[in-house]
């Protein structure tokens, strides 16, 4: 059992990032643990983190969710949790994928209003919309609860049962387009190289420029939301695209193309590759190769290049219509326009995350596909 819930923490452990181009969700860490009629289990739990996650893969249809989880100081030794699991939780604050602060509450609506998040919470927030006016609106705070076919995402402040993303705030924005800069050595957050801490030699995660949380704002000005500290602005943060892979009409992964080439195949080589090969029949196996489409930015243009041995097709504006499609051989290049995307294999798509929403007939894949049966116990309504 002790193994089983090892393995799937792990698993969860890739759907939290404080990386504002990733997360689709913002949550209390703190909250979610103690939600026990999720599983009828112990009062405190980190697999009910990963029922949450799954309950928002399957309202907006997507698989690899992420949230940003801020994480209350009194749950590293909170004693309902295990003794592993506050020890994960230490290692995902030092790695930099969680928040650890005094007053999560209100980081975790901050944040919510600086990316233009939801909200997953059951914690009223009426007497907080003059100061977050989204609060009312449609799917920007929704309540994890059990429903008829198990753990949903209910209509909670404002209605609205299905996530709503919307743009980073203004200030959100300004405040992301720059790179900030912590005056605490080995800060996670916004320190030069990121971790820190005493699992720094652990660190599972490679943390890039682009992937620094939002500032908090203290008085006006950007401050590290860990230490409290005036942040320094260390210049412009680099361009980058928020790329996804549709297979069989499901978002299965998110990416991101920045300052080097990332390479989408079966099973690429190249560090930082984009494996789909977990994904697909055995047709689109034998036809996609390891490292089969390479993509970069060469200054304002996002280009595709075919590295592949059978090719890929470019539809144009998205048109699924094989008079339009134009092939790509090996070797050859071309800038993905607006609405664009790769087709890999049919029904195997790359592209601008905004160009490949889901519409799937069938459900993501389960974070908790290693969890204890104990914990996948639905309440009898």
């Amino acid at each position: 059992m002790r193994f089983e819930i090892s393995k799937v923490l792990d698993t969860i452990e890739g759907r939290v990032t404080t990386d504002p181009t990733l997360v689709r969700a913002a949550v209390d860490l703190a909250e979610l643990v103690r939600f026990t009629d999720l599983d009828r289990g112990r009062p405190a739990s980190m697999l009910r983190l990963g029922i949450v996650i799954d309950a928002l893969g399957r309202q907006v249809q997507e698989d690899g969710v992420q949230v940003y989880a801020v994480v209350h100081r009194g749950l590293l030794s909170d004693g309902d949790l295990t003794s592993n699991e506050r020890m994960v939780v230490r290692r995902w604050a030092d790695d930099g994928l969680v928040e650890v602060l005094n007053n999560p509450g209100d980081r975790m609506l901050e944040v919510a209003d600086l990316l233009g998040l939801p909200v997953l919470t059951r914690a009223r927030l009426d007497g907080l919309r003059g100061r977050y006016p989204w609060i009312g609106q449609p799917g920007r705070v929704l309540a994890p609860v059990v429903g008829a076919g198990g753990p949903t995402l209910a209509a909670h402040a404002g209605g609205g049962a299905v996530p709503a993303p919307t743009d980073p705030s203004p200030t959100g924005a300004r405040l992301l387009a720059r790179l900030w800069r912590c005056p605490e050595p080995g800060c996670a957050l916004f320190g030069a190289g990121g971790g820190g801490g005493a699992f720094a030699d652990l660190a599972r995660v490679h943390r890039t420029a682009i992937s620094q949380p939002p500032p908090s704002l203290r008085g006006g000005a950007p401050s590290c939301p860990r230490h409290d500290r005036p942040l320094t602005d260390a210049g412009a943060r680099p361009r980058h695209e928020m790329l996804a892979v549709r297979i069989g009409g499901l978002v299965r992964q998110r990416f991101v193309v920045a300052d080097r080439p990332v390479v989408v195949g079966r099973a690429p080589e190249e560090d930082g590759g984009i494996t789909v090969g977990q994904w697909l029949n055995d047709e689109a196996r034998r036809w996609i190769s390891r490292s089969h489409l390479r993509l970069e930015l060469r200054g304002a243009d996002l280009v595709a290049q075919d590295v592949s041995t059978n090719g890929s097709g470019l539809r144009p504006r998205g048109s699924l219509d094989d008079d339009d499609r134009i092939t790509l051989n090996r070797q050859q290049s071309r800038v993905l326009g607006p609405g664009d995307f790769v087709e890999l294999y049919p029904g195997v798509q790359v592209g601008r995350a905004a160009d490949l929403p889901s519409a799937a007939a069938f459900a993501p894949a389960s974070v908790m596909a290693e969890a204890p049966t104990m914990t996948m116990r639905t309440v009898d309504r």
